[in-house]
């Protein structure tokens, strides 16, 4: 495995039937955050289902000749790929879809891949990288990244049959950057979430967890603030970020406060197990991708209203809606006086929604890429108009 490029490809037992040869190129790390997690977790399942497919993205533990920190976490940064490894790997693959998921070098360089292959170009929106700038950088430097950040979405989106959301709300952002076709996709959850055996939930809420970057945006001053509040309550907190001193040393002294570090898959899922309810108090998240893994464990989220998962009418039985931070002790106080009934109830509503949707998620990932591997058919919307 190179420093320059990471290919993911999961074949062990091909569909001959589909014929389909796919190539992704994200610039996100395979695990580092929701954009990476969610497509090393479709690739999972995409593997028996298509008879070829590469994902091409920066590799986990070293960096390019150039990298240049993202805002907010220096963790994640814009990799410069491998242009001949990538051009032929990706002759090699000569795929008949190209997906891109991101608007940096990796992602242009998919959508220039889909051209010289010939292959159908779709495009996927996961995140708002304008809002991250607005959030972390100064008013020049957010000027200047954004222009660039607009500029290669524009590129990417108007050179793309379809742009696939996973938010209903990000359809007028796309269109405006020239999206043709939009495709609403759910979100897929790895594999272990669903095989390995379920713990059973405890019949009284006595610990929470939250999980994800330690950042300003996920608002996980409130958890701590909570915990002050409600010293009977216990609360683990997993993940890795630019606050992780800050939150610690706000958190000084709480006996009922514990941090667990960053997480591997196997790491979080014990996490979620040993919590009755999972906490995602965030100002925003196009998704929320560890709501959804948390109820395929069978425990409720307590999730920010602003939070994209809400738009999941399918889901809303595994997820409690939090309508401000600064309510959050005043619901937990209400979800300790639950009934164990309630709270077994809930747990297999949750679990059953998210297997659902991952079910539905994953077929209609294998539908799309059929329709878009044939370029003589016309997107729905092409039928319509």
């Amino acid at each position: 495995m190179n420093s320059e490029l990471v290919m993911e490809e999961r074949s062990p037992a091909p569909d001959p039937t589909t014929g389909l040869r796919v190539a992704f190129f994200s610039d996100a790390l395979p695990e580092r955050n929701g954009t990476g997690a969610y497509y090393h977790d479709l690739l999972a399942h995409l593997g028996a289902r298509v008879t070829d497919l590469a994902m091409f993205q920066p590799a986990l533990h070293q960096r390019s000749s150039i990298s240049i920190a993202m805002p907010g976490d220096r963790g994640q940064r814009l990799e410069a790929p491998s242009l001949k490894r990538i051009r032929q790997r990706c002759a090699e693959l000569n795929p008949d879809v190209v997906v891109v998921v991101t608007p940096g070098l990796y992602g242009l360089l998919g959508a220039w891949e889909a051209r010289r292959q010939g292959a159908t170009l779709i495009a996927a929106f996961h995140t708002d990288f304008e809002q991250l700038a607005r959030m972390y950088w100064n008013p020049i430097a957010r000027f200047f990244a954004n222009l660039i950040l607009r500029t290669a979405n524009r590129i990417i989106c108007t050179a793309s049959r379809s742009v696939l959301i996973n938010n209903a709300g990000l359809e007028p952002d796309v269109r405006h950057l020239g999206a043709k076709h939009v495709d609403l996709i759910g979100t897929p959850l790895a594999p272990e979430f669903l095989r390995r055996p379920l713990s059973p939930i405890a019949p009284t809420l006595q610990r929470v967890c939250f999980a994800g970057r330690l950042a300003p945006e996920k608002n996980v001053e409130y958890i701590i603030d909570a915990a002050r509040a409600l010293p009977t309550l216990e609360f683990v907190i997993g993940g890795d970020g630019p606050l992780n001193e800050t939150l610690r040393a706000r958190a000084a002294g709480l006996e009922n406060v514990r941090f667990a570090g960053w997480l591997d898959r196997t790491s979080l899922i014990d996490l979620i197990d040993d919590a009755s309810l999972l906490l995602l108090p965030s100002a925003f998240e196009t998704f929320g991708s560890v709501a959804l893994e948390a109820m395929a464990r069978g425990r409720p989220a307590l999730v920010s209203v602003t939070t994209g998962i809400h738009a999941w009418p399918e889901l809303r039985s595994g997820l409690i809606s939090l309508a401000t931070p600064q309510t959050l002790v005043e619901v937990l106080e209400e979800l300790m006086q639950m009934t164990p009934e309630d709270w077994f109830a809930r747990s297999a509503a949750a679990r059953q929604a998210a297997e659902a949707l991952n079910e539905r998620t994953v077929d209609h990932w294998v539908q799309l890429l059929q329709r878009y591997s044939d370029p003589q058919l016309p997107s729905p919307a092409d039928s319509e108009t």
